[in-house]
């Protein structure tokens, strides 16, 4: 690609709401452009790294199991009056009314859809387990949206939603999950903190978050840098115990939130060496929540026994869009972004300081093609 054809539109200016390295660093280099609160156009040189990072996600979701489809972006309210959350969720929650007057939601997070779809179609034990993931946009009326993509009000998100017989399988699911979401991270080259969190909205009583240290988190984390140097082996993971001996190498270590945090566990566990805090920006959360949604939506399956029970379920989102500001916030200087090789938009570049010599521009399209013909991007 020349630059001739390509669209850049940088900035030379820093925009005076832009507070963070990520947001100026984004603005100032074309990837983005706000458009209003919250929202923004992804232009090319953003875009690009956008579906590389959304890629990524795809296949190491796909790899864990997890089969793609894509839910609509307008939800029925009704779904999520019949689970109990449409009261409850809060003013981020954006409501239409269409020409017929019936009542959409602008998705903030899709259980409730998910849950309906499994429902339609999901009769028997046989056809579990099931897990269904998508990667679509999502809105959220944040009364202070800020920092850029790192917390705008429309946003692209992978969500994953899991469907088990009974406890143990789900746990099985979760595991997976949380494996491949270890995965995800190394190969997006960010330290990335799994750490035991608070279900919130979602509900549930196991959940994990995933967080990176940066100088412009939000809340601290503390943990022990150790479990970065962890690597994984090729052991096929299917039973439940081979599950819990990888996730557990991983949950070993020292690893907590502030509001968990507590100081003299912290320095028995930790040789002083290996301790590490700091600001914390959460790139992904996991849920295991058994029968929350499907108990009251009645998604319902036959056991082995005959009997109709409710399905145990789980979700596990990773912010897309986040991830691009958190790996320029987790790898810049002075100089601007230290992209990863698997997210960089181009990974060479090349200028002609000789533009009207003949000889010097073939010499550079050789070097261009050699390039390309090794899969780098130029």
């Amino acid at each position: 690609m020349y630059w001739t054809e390509f669209f850049i539109p940088t900035n030379k200016e820093i925009p005076a709401d832009a507070k963070i390295p990520s947001h100026q660093l984004m603005l100032r280099s074309g990837m983005i452009k706000q458009e209003s609160s919250g929202i923004y156009t992804w232009l090319p040189l953003g875009f690009k790294v956008l579906k590389k990072i959304e890629n990524i996600v795809r296949e190491e979701q796909e790899k864990a199991g997890a089969i793609e489809i894509l839910m609509p972006t307008l939800q029925s309210a009704e779904l999520w009056k019949e689970s109990g959350r449409y009261d409850g969720y809060g003013e981020e929650m954006l409501k239409i009314i269409d020409r017929h007057n019936r009542l959409l939601i602008y998705g903030p997070t899709n259980e409730e859809q998910v849950t309906e779809i499994f429902r339609a179609f999901v009769k028997s034990y046989k056809n579990l387990p099931l897990n269904l993931f998508h990667i679509q946009w999502k809105f959220r009326d944040e009364i202070r949206p800020r920092f850029g993509v790192m917390r705008g009000r429309e946003f692209l998100m992978k969500d994953a939603y899991s469907f088990d017989l009974n406890e143990e399988e789900s746990k099985k699911s979760y595991y997976k999950m949380f494996i491949s979401y270890i995965k995800i991270f190394k190969r997006l080259k960010i330290n990335t903190i799994p750490v035991v969190a608070d279900s919130g909205e979602i509900g549930g009583s196991l959940s994990h978050e995933f967080s990176i240290i940066t100088n412009t988190g939000e809340g601290e984390v503390y943990c022990d840098k150790r479990l970065f140097d962890l690597e994984f082996d090729n052991d096929d993971l299917n039973t439940l115990s081979d599950l819990e001996r990888v996730v557990g190498r991983y949950t070993q270590f020292y690893s907590a939130t502030e509001d968990k945090h507590n100081e003299k566990i912290f320095r028995e566990k930790v040789p002083e060496e290996f301790r590490l805090k700091g600001k914390a920006i959460e790139v992904g959360h996991i849920f295991s929540f058994g029968e929350k949604y499907s108990s009251p939506m009645k998604a319902n399956i036959t056991n082995k026994e005959g009997k109709n029970v409710s399905v145990y379920m789980g979700s596990y989102g990773i912010g897309v869009s986040r991830l691009v500001a958190a790996i320029i916030e987790y790898s810049h200087d002075k100089k601007g972004i230290i992209w990863p090789n698997s997210v960089t938009p181009f990974h060479v570049g090349i200028i002609n300081v000789q533009v009207d010599n003949k000889e010097c521009l073939k010499v550079i399209q050789e070097i261009k093609s050699k390039f390309e013909e090794n899969n780098l991007e130029v």
